[in-house]
């Protein structure tokens, strides 16, 4: 999976050192009530749709945009879930990120959803009694999303 262009750039100027990404995680839940996964092409783990914001990029329309790209499905955000922090993360390379992780709850407008980049080898709908092995952080993302009201969970 490539490092957006502004990454690259900066990784030329402090190497591996630690790095502050803005990312957001995608709970994208159709009429049925089944949610959007995908398949990630760099380890082979089934994840919620996330991404890393581009430099002055508003959190919503950015996870919009990465759910999009990846999936061909055009979502609505319908409210945040939880603003936490993910990482240390070190990467093959040696690189290292910290990543401020918001997190929300959307639902299917429109589009099939399809492998549509090079980040995932495989997308689709899970039912939530059917969903595939997923890392704690994203099995307690969609908890979260399925909570009634519209309270945001922060990580302390």
């Amino acid at each position: 999976m490539p490092a957006p262009e502004f990454v690259l750039k900066l990784r030329e100027k402090i190497g591996h050192d630690p790095l502050w990404v803005p990312a957001v995680r995608g709970v994208v839940f159709n009429e049925d009530g089944h949610v959007l996964l995908g398949q990630r092409s760099d380890n082979g783990r089934w994840t919620l749709i996330t991404g890393m914001l581009e430099p002055g990029e508003h959190p919503a329309p950015g996870l919009l945009r990465e759910i999009f790209e990846e999936t061909a499905v055009v979502a609505e955000t319908e409210r945040m879930v939880s603003v936490g922090v993910v990482g240390p993360v070190t990467f093959p390379n040696g690189d290292v990120c910290d990543f401020l992780d918001i997190v929300f709850r959307c639902r299917h407008v429109s589009g099939e959803a399809r492998v549509n980049d090079d980040e995932s080898v495989a997308v689709g709908w899970f039912a939530l009694d059917g969903l595939p092995d997923l890392q704690p952080g994203d099995r307690e993302c969609i908890r979260r999303a399925l909570l009634p009201g519209d309270s945001v969970h922060y990580e302390p």
